[in-house]
């Protein structure tokens, strides 16, 4: 009696306890576990290949934010001819000519300039044409010297001539002024202390501080 007891109690607790799926073939194991690692492994490359949510928002805000830039394109303008010469001492021409009917040719040398005439100066002159949006066929000269720059072309409005009136006030003021500097230094020569003294007072005049006598 005691033996059945025992009996008992040991099925109720074999049937209490959970059951083990146990595979009788171990080939089959074995392709489970290897198809359930790959399964596992391709999980995480594709939460690797993810990006991570806060980097994701981020990018978002700065795509957002970034300036639409609308590019024109437009027609290339080939350059059909470009010719350049450089001389040793400094001298050099250049010429090109492009698909739109632009020509341009320039050519400059150096120069001495000043009153002892030991400045170096780069002296260029030269000259280009191109077609106006109305058609007209502009051109244009120029020369850059100790003397400043230069341009010359039809297109570039001119001032009108002076009336003979006003021409006549202009020679007439031009001749004091040179009437009053031959008188100035013909009393230098004759008159060095009157000569000194106008400067002086022409210098104080100059100051705003006027000569006093």
């Amino acid at each position: 009696m005691k033996l059945l007891v025992v009996i008992c109690a040991v099925l109720s607790l074999t049937a209490a306890l959970p059951q083990r799926r146990v595979s009788l073939k171990p080939d089959e194991q074995n392709i489970e576990d290897q198809q359930l690692a790959e399964q596992n492994y391709n999980n995480y490359q594709a939460q690797q290949a993810q990006p991570p949510q806060a980097e994701y928002r981020q990018s978002k805000q700065i795509e957002d934010f970034r300036p639409k830039v609308q590019l024109d394109t437009t027609t290339f303008i080939p350059i059909i001819r470009f010719d350049k010469e450089q001389g040793t001492d400094g001298s050099y021409k250049t010429a090109y000519e492009t698909g739109n009917n632009i020509q341009a040719a320039e050519e400059g040398y150096l120069k001495n300039v000043g009153d002892n005439q030991d400045i170096p100066a780069l002296v260029q002159q030269g000259s280009y044409t191109y077609t106006a949006p109305d058609g007209q066929v502009i051109a244009v000269e120029y020369t850059a010297d100790e003397n400043g720059f230069r341009v010359s072309g039809d297109h570039i409005p001119t001032p009108p001539p002076v009336s003979p009136e006003i021409q006549k006030g202009l020679d007439l003021i031009y001749a004091g002024i040179r009437a009053n500097e031959e008188r100035a230094a013909l009393e230098a020569k004759n008159n060095p202390d009157a000569a000194r003294k106008q400067e002086e007072k022409a210098a104080l005049d100059y100051k705003g501080t006027y000569y006093q006598q």
